[in-house]
Parts: C-alpha cells; sequence; structure tokens
C-alpha cells in the first residue's frame, strides 16, 4: 500500500513517483497521524472543490492550519464560506478581470525588457529574483494599493513566510515572526488609508469599505486579507514562470515553436503550469460524512487535495508525463477549482504570457544551468529559490 506524509523528505524533495502510488493504489488515502486524508485523482479534487456541502474552508486551508496547527485561522477572502464569500469575492474579481489587467502590461513588459537588457550586459540573470519576483511583486503592490517603494519589504516577508528548516514540520520561528511583521505593516497601512480617506479604487479600498451584516471589518481582519492577496499575488508566479523556462530549455523543439507562432504562448504557460505547479495542496475540512471511493471521511477531519497529483493523472490527461506545450488541456487544476478557484487568474496568465514574449524576443537562446540552481525544500509551495540562465 502506498505511503504519503506531507513533511517526508521524498515528497519535499520529489512528489511526483509518491502521487503515482497514490492515485494506482490509495487515490484517497487516510493519514492516521493527523486523521486526514490526502485525495491525488483529478475527478475527485475538482469534484470536492465544487463541493460546499460536505467540505468548508472556514477551519483552515494550509498544513499550518490543519496539521501542525502552528498559524491561527484568521478572517480572509480563502477561509470563507458562501454567502459571505461570494458577495465580497464578486466584488474583488470585478478589478481583476483582464480588462482591468490589462492596463499593467506596459508596466510588466518593461520592467520585463529592462531586467533582460541588463541581464545581456553581464551574461545572464537569475530568472528568480532579478526578473520574475521583480515583476509579480510589482504587480501585486499595485494591485492592492502598496507603495512601490514597499515591494522588497514584501518580497523579503513573503520568502521568509513560505521558508523551511530541515527537521521542522511546517512553519518556521521566523516563518511566523514574517507573518506578524506583514500584519503589522497592513493595519498601519490601513489605518492611514482610512485617516486620509482614500478611495483609489484599489483592493485596500474595498476592504476598508466592506460591510458584514452593518460592520466593517476591523484591521486585523483587513491585515489578514491583505497578506492573503501579497502572497498569493508575488508568492507562487515567480516559481511556475521558472519552471517555464527550465522545461522550454530542455525542450528546444517546442521553444522554437513559440518563437516561431506567439500565439502559442498562452497554451504552452498553462502546459508548464499543470506540469511542474508549485502549490502541493490546500486543504478542507469534512462538514457533512460523504464516501468517496469507498471511504468514509467523517465531519472534522481535514483533507489535503493534491493539485500536482491530479495534474498527472492518467485518467484525465494522455501521456501526463510528457511537457507537450501543445496539449489544449480541456481543464487543469493549476488555478484550483470551484469557489475558491485563484482570484488572480487573468493576472497570472498576464505576466506569464508577456514575460515570455520578452525572454523569446531578447534571449531566444538562453541556457539553463541546473547545477546551478536552488531549489526549496517546502511541504506547501515548492519550487526554485534561484534559477539562473545565461545568454
Amino acid at each position: 500500500m502506498a505511503e504519503y506524509h506531507p513533511f517526508s523528505d521524498e515528497v519535499m524533495q520529489d512528489p511526483h513517483p509518491v502521487y503515482k502510488r497514490l492515485r494506482a493504489e490509495s487515490p484517497v488515502h487516510y493519514i492516521e497521524e493527523y486523521d486526514a486524508w490526502a485525495i491525488s485523482k483529478f475527478d475527485d479534487i475538482w469534484n470536492c472543490s465544487m463541493d460546499t456541502k460536505h467540505f468548508t474552508a472556514s477551519k483552515g486551508t494550509t498544513s499550518a492550519h490543519l496539521l501542525t496547527k502552528v498559524q491561527p485561522v484568521t478572517p480572509m477572502l480563502n477561509l470563507m464560506d458562501p454567502p459571505e464569500h461570494t458577495r465580497l469575492r464578486a466584488e474583488i474579481r470585478s478589478h481583476l478581470q483582464p480588462s482591468n489587467v490589462a492596463r499593467f502590461e506596459p508596466m510588466i513588459r518593461e520592467l520585463a525588457s529592462k531586467a533582460l537588457d541588463d541581464g545581456k550586459e553581464k551574461g545572464g540573470l537569475d530568472v528568480m529574483s532579478e526578473f520574475a519576483s521583480l515583476v509579480s511583486v510589482t504587480v501585486a503592490c499595485s494591485l492592492i494599493g502598496i507603495p512601490l517603494e514597499d515591494a522588497p519589504l514584501m518580497n523579503d516577508l513573503v520568502w521568509r513566510f513560505f521558508g523551511r528548516e530541515e527537521g521542522v514540520e511546517g512553519m518556521t520561528a521566523d516563518g511566523l515572526a514574517a507573518m506578524e511583521e506583514m500584519f503589522g505593516y497592513f493595519v498601519q497601512l490601513s489605518q492611514s488609508r482610512k485617516k486620509a480617506g482614500a478611495k483609489d479604487g484599489d483592493i485596500i479600498d474595498i476592504f476598508n469599505h466592506w460591510e458584514i451584516d452593518g460592520k466593517k471589518f476591523d484591521d486585523m481582519t483587513i491585515a489578514s486579507h491583505l497578506s492573503l492577496f501579497i502572497i498569493g499575488g508575488s508568492e507562487t508566479f515567480p516559481k511556475t514562470f521558472a519552471t517555464t523556462i527550465r522545461r522550454l530549455g530542455e525542450h528546444p523543439e517546442q521553444r522554437a515553436q513559440l518563437t516561431a507562432d506567439s500565439s502559442k504562448i498562452p497554451g504552452a504557460y498553462i502546459e508548464a503550469l499543470r506540469y511542474d505547479m508549485p502549490t502541493q495542496f490546500l486543504c478542507r475540512v469534512v462538514t457533512n460524512e460523504i464516501e468517496i471511493r469507498g471511504q468514509k471521511l467523517k465531519p472534522g477531519q481535514p483533507v489535503l487535495f493534491l493539485y500536482p497529483s491530479g495534474n498527472r493523472d492518467e485518467e484525465e490527461f494522455e501521456n501526463p508525463d510528457v511537457f507537450d506545450i501543445n496539449r489544449g488541456a480541456a481543464r487543469v487544476l493549476s488555478f484550483g477549482a470551484g469557489t475558491h478557484m485563484c482570484i488572480g487568474i487573468h493576472a497570472a496568465k498576464l505576466e506569464g504570457r508577456v514575460l515570455i514574449e520578452e525572454v523569446l524576443k531578447r534571449a531566444p537562446d538562453y541556457e539553463i544551468h541546473l547545477d546551478k540552481a536552488e531549489r526549496l525544500v517546502t511541504d506547501f509551495v515548492q519550487g526554485y529559490a534561484t534559477f539562473p540562465i545565461t545568454f
């Protein structure tokens, strides 16, 4: 019988062999240590993500919330259930539609072109720190309403939040300290915006003026929401982009297709997300007993949705372990599914498309150096800490 532990070295180094065994032998897998379940098949993850009758996000969605329990559950959008979640998400989503995020394309292209031009002068760059992170944190700060001079601080806090130490399950003391510092920053920013009577139409103003049952959010609730947005908006994209650059570097014939036909770039980016999704799981808690593949999941038990496993499910994708920019998958789990599908999906797609376009225009023959790349060892969001390329 397949074994799975979210904090094992095997899973944190390369989870896909474990996921493959789970799908074949134990697709609804019980984790006795935590009285929790791990779901690894595409259809099961997809259907459970849609199911608000049997699952809730309000008890927590991460290992820090539900397994190690070192992070308290604080009010934020991803921990809300309908109908409150539906109303607030709709308001925020209106600011993140393709027509609204499109205004950032010139800024993204300018940042990307400058970074690549600077890199060309010195023979290369680090895709993470000198390219993708720079773009994603700048866009996230612009959307939220964070002064751009504070973007480096936000980037540092987010990296510390996700840092892991050998022998420590889940979040570290420094990660918790970074979260506390982030909350303090957002409380101060929110208060200063309120005092100034700011109504600039950005995300912080939505939270400053939002009411539920006639009550506005308090400072800590606002800070919780804003922390979610800066983390979600700036942390995962650099990792997905670095692996995109890696796969195109390993498949020069597919890279050549994109250079010849840029209309294929959006599909190539989605395939890279399917193939190397950084977020290993998000959780729900069972509210009403449900049976899945003969296993009875009981109220109160955490459930881990193993998204990258679903994205390599043999019953959903032909040759799932093959990177193919022409795959054209009808559906993927790379942005989640259901009511909590990634709200920043259009911003992420825009960033991915523009950055790939600029790389192929300015450094089409770049070379990757896996021996010099540094990979993060973590349970939750996997990927590279550094990924150098030369050109």
